[in-house]
């Protein structure tokens, strides 16, 4: 299941997105326009995100909350705004459906969506002239589309389990050109991703980790292609019974780096590349409602050693039904 980062936010789930406005881009800023891509820290990182192993249908929501921040220039849509802040809401409803037949013995197959709805609010400072003013910008609407048509688990044994998944971002968010803010990038992501779950039947310990790459396609409204990225994202918990149900408590954290210069006629700067990691705790709960499997996550996300883009605060709330 998919499953946002920086003040974009789209979700996945997670998805979502926010870059906007028209002046010229100075020959040095930073890299990834708009600050953030498609990848959402902490939208796929623990067991909750894994493909089912059995046959199901599942409804998931993504609640996130991020409020972060960039002192220096950003490329933003043809824009260069300077101190740059952004805050963004995001919901998105994942649809997600595991049918009964297997691939081979061990093998399953899933395939699912997400559907963004993002309300985001940007400012900064934009310099026209001799004269800089702050300017501020406030959108809400659907947010980019994430497709997930191929996700594969293979269980090795009881306990752990390994993950493939391809998410494909469609550009279905509104874009505008002289705007600070948007909820679509306006450009198209394909991102491969493996993982591995071990999840202790008998100890209730967890140990999830997932690995991906971003490639993107041109925004070709501002001539822009914004690098290739990768990212890990990891949970380490202990889960135990509580309530008649199983409760965890853990940490989980996430590493990005910009693998690739961003290029194009836009990216009129350097060959700068993105980088940021973050950490923080995560609380589960999982049990029965009406024999069907529920599924709640909570987990605070802090980012350090951030690099050319937005840095800040990530709150997550997924909450899953299986049928």
């Amino acid at each position: 299941m998919p499953g946002i980062r920086s003040a974009q936010l789209k979700t996945k789930l997670a998805l979502l997105a926010w870059c906007g406005s028209g002046i010229l881009l100075p020959p040095s800023l930073p890299a990834e326009e708009g600050g953030s891509g498609h990848y959402l820290p902490g939208s796929i990182a623990s067991f909750v995100d894994g493909t089912p192993s059995a046959p199901t249908f599942v409804t998931r929501l993504n609640a996130i909350y991020y409020d972060g921040s960039f002192g220096g220039a950003l490329p933003v849509a043809g824009l260069a705004p300077v101190n740059v802040g952004a805050q963004s809401y995001a919901a998105g409803l994942t649809l997600l459906w595991r049918p009964k037949f297997e691939l081979a013995p061990g093998l399953s197959y899933a395939l699912s969506t997400t559907i963004p709805f993002v309300w985001l609010e940007v400012k900064g400072d934009l310099t026209a002239g001799a004269r800089t003013v702050r300017r501020s910008s406030s959108v809400n609407g659907l947010g980019d589309m994430v497709l997930m048509p191929l996700m594969l688990n293979y269980t090795v044994s009881r306990d752990v389990h390994l993950d493939f998944r391809t998410g494909v971002y469609a550009p279905t968010g509104d874009y505008e050109i002289g705007r600070l803010a948007n909820t679509g990038k306006n450009f198209w992501t394909i991102e491969p991703t493996v993982g591995f779950l071990y999840f202790g039947q008998k100890n209730g310990f967890e140990a999830s980790v997932y690995a991906g790459l971003d490639f993107n396609t041109e925004n070709e409204a501002t001539s822009y292609q914004s690098g290739s990225q990768f990212h890990i994202d990891g949970t380490l918990a202990q889960h135990f019974k509580l309530a008649g149900g199983l409760a965890g408590v853990g940490v989980t954290g996430f590493w990005y780096d910009q693998l690739t210069g961003d290029s194009g006629a836009g990216a009129t700067f350097g060959d700068f590349k993105a980088q940021t990691a973050g950490v923080g705790p995560v609380l589960s709960y999982a049990s029965k409602v009406g024999g069907k499997d529920l599924i709640a996550e909570i987990k605070w996300l802090h980012e350090v050693e951030t690099r050319y883009r937005l840095e800040g605060d990530y709150l997550w709330l997924k909450v899953i039904f299986k049928f």
